[in-house]
């Protein structure tokens, strides 16, 4: 695993940035704490850091160049298939130097062009150097799992894994604040835009390529859904069932290749289990790792993990962490984000990756089954919205008491009400409005009003409501489900859950690795009709069917918990100074200029009430954009 950097003039003015390559290869160390390297020739720079995964010989490093010494490129991922692909480019004659998929991918490039990239199984964020034609080519991963960002001017682009490599490239800190005003709403900023104007994100299954100073982008991968074929789909259930199992057991086995000690998380989930039975199969004594909560046992699911490990005689790890180990945490975790990200379960995955670290460098996760086979409550929200009935309609006529009602996400009483309250609300929408509501923590006018008056001008309406449209464009009434978990692949997944996961993955130098996200899971699992994923009383049926034999009875017909950290008794214990003396004071928010004072105040005030609601978690947003704010724009 690795971090890459690189620059591409188009004038004299832009090669000047070629000078603080150095600067922005240092600023990714902890995605490759082992070795770095750089190339320069003419208008070009690539830099890269490395986390050594397999053992790989010297001329192995990278930068790469072909024995031609016309090629270059910069890989950051894993290709679990280019053993294969070695061995077909060897037949063809080709001759390689190393046992690495980086030379893989350039061979391949080399003979077969961009169209080379289809055949690739894996993540990656990577870019390739021609110097005869004096061209870059940019790629992306299917999913993104890998991020990869991009920024142009007349004179230069940049590229980055992460956004502390462009600031060190000199890209202009602007606000971009359409981007704000959705981070606002979902507590993470949606893909292609990043925090700063002009630098985006490369959207997953894209790619740049730049020659003579022109810039051309292309989709090379979307996920093959069609309604019409999945209505055609001939497998019967059990035959669904057996595939499932086939392709996921291929994905696991690709995955479990590497020269160093490798391990899964295991949350005792279904996803994470079905991930450790599969690699328990190819891996005697297979070390698994949870995370248990002594203060929270409402999310502590360790006895469901322990179950699974003791069923397949792993070699389990549970690292019990109370709330003042999560709180010490909170600081080094915050100074990490290079753009606000306000996912709360990323301290819980910030401490597991710490953890997990100390013993292994490898760990497969279970991320990517709930957005494509319908794990999450709203999921099943959707379903009974879309089925309607007597039970749904007295739902939406008691809207009047959830109203009144606490909640909160802490308590499942709490939890139940809030949950009730949105179920009523999304009743009366249509599915685009619905969706973004069940995504979002505040509304598109909540988050404008906590703006100040001069930033809600820089809200352009248009841009605004573009990139709304754009994010929603694969939503139609007549739809069925299965659009919303394509919509969930396409959102959810590549900037909340999988950002999350990279984040505080590399944050501590563990590479993690998504089975469930091979491609021909994926393209499988939008070949099922909805009745295969979810009915009335299961989500993620397959999943849960398919592997029923592999896991212990417990696992089942128990509710999702998932994981929040206490953020509300913290803001109103440890973080109360914090928010009133610092981060949210009336002082520092009229000088900063960005938010509305009134309405800042007003949060704080519904925080200390009691009926909390969801503020925590939009108060969390804030403390994580303000912490950004003084480390990158206050200086």
């Amino acid at each position: 695993m690795c971090g890459i950097t690189g620059v591409f003039a188009f004038t004299e003015t832009g090669r000047q940035s070629l000078a603080n390559l150095q600067a922005s290869t240092d600023a990714i160390i902890r995605r490759g704490p082992d070795s770095e390297g750089h190339f320069v020739y003419d208008q070009c720079g690539l830099g890269f850091r490395r986390l050594a995964i397999l053992d790989l010989s010297a001329d192995g490093n990278q930068p790469m160049t072909d024995a031609a010494n016309r090629y270059t490129i910069v890989f950051n991922g894993e290709i679990f298939n280019f053993r294969e692909l070695r061995e077909k480019l060897i037949k063809r004659g080709c001759v390689f130097h190393s046992q690495t998929d980086t030379e893989v991918i350039l061979q391949l490039y080399i003979t077969e062009g961009r169209s080379f990239i289809k055949k690739l199984n894996g993540f990656f964020g990577l870019a390739i150097f021609d110097k005869e034609e004096n061209s870059l080519f940019i790629a992306r991963d299917r999913f993104g799992v890998k991020p990869l960002l991009i920024y142009r001017d007349e004179d230069k682009l940049f590229f980055a894994s992460e956004m502390k490599s462009m600031m060190a490239l000199g890209v202009p800190r602007k606000l971009d604040y359409v981007a704000l005003s959705q981070y606002l709403q979902l507590n993470y900023i949606p893909g292609p835009a990043s925090i700063f104007k002009g630098v985006k994100k490369l959207l997953p299954g894209h790619y740049l390529y730049i020659k003579d100073g022109k810039v051309v982008g292309k989709a090379w991968y979307k996920i093959p859904y069609d309604p019409k074929k999945v209505a055609k789909n001939k497998l019967s259930y059990e035959q669904q069932q057996k595939k499932l199992v086939e392709l996921m057991d291929g994905a696991v086995q690709r995955r479990l290749v590497a020269d160093v000690p490798l391990g899964c998380f295991l949350s005792g989930g279904i996803d994470s289990s079905v991930i450790a039975a599969l690699a328990a199969r190819h891996t005697p004594h297979l070390s698994t790792f949870s995370i248990g909560f002594k203060d929270e046992p409402f999310f502590d699911e360790t006895k469901y993990a322990n179950l699974v490990a003791a069923r397949h005689n792993t070699n389990h790890t549970v690292f019990s962490l109370t709330n003042d180990d999560l709180y010490e945490h909170i600081h080094d975790m915050l100074s990490y984000l290079d753009e606000p990200f306000a996912d709360s379960s990323a301290l819980a995955v910030y401490i597991l990756s710490q953890r997990t670290r100390q013993k292994v460098t490898v760990a497969l996760s279970g991320d990517g089954a709930d957005e494509m086979f319908g794990g999450y409550n709203k999921h099943m929200g959707e379903f009974k919205v879309r089925q309607g009935g007597a039970k749904a309609e007295a739902v939406t006529a008691l809207g009047f008491v959830w109203d009144a009602l606490p909640k909160s996400r802490n308590s499942f009483l709490g939890n139940r009400v809030r949950q009730l309250q949105r179920f009523a609300r999304g009743m009366t929408a249509g599915v685009k409005d619905r969706y973004w509501d069940w995504a979002s923590f505040a509304s598109p006018d909540d988050a404008r009003n906590l703006l100040s008056a001069a930033s809600r001008r820089k809200v352009g309406k248009k841009a605004a409501t573009k990139r709304r449209k754009d994010i929603l464009e694969n939503l139609h009434a007549d739809g069925d489900l299965n659009e919303v978990l394509l919509t969930d692949m396409q959102l959810v997944l590549p900037y909340d859950m999988l950002t999350k996961v990279d984040l505080m993955s590399m944050a501590n130098s563990l590479e993690v690795r998504t089975p469930f996200l091979d491609y021909k899971v994926v393209n499988f699992a939008f070949s099922l009709p909805v009745s295969s994923k979810v009915d009335a009383t299961m989500k993620k049926k397959i999943v849960q069917d398919a592997f029923r034999s592999e896991l212990p009875a417990e696992l089942y017909d128990r509710p999702k918990h998932g994981f929040e950290v206490p953020l509300l008794k913290w803001m109103r214990g440890e973080l109360r100074g914090l928010i009133e003396n610092d981060l949210l004071r009336d002082e520092f928010i009229e000088a900063q200029g960005v938010f509305d004072v009134d309405a800042i105040r007003a949060l704080k005030v519904q925080l200390f009430s009691r009926n909390p609601g969801d503020v925590h978690a939009r108060i969390w947003g804030l403390i994580v954009f303000q912490t950004w704010w003084k480390q990158y724009m206050a200086s």
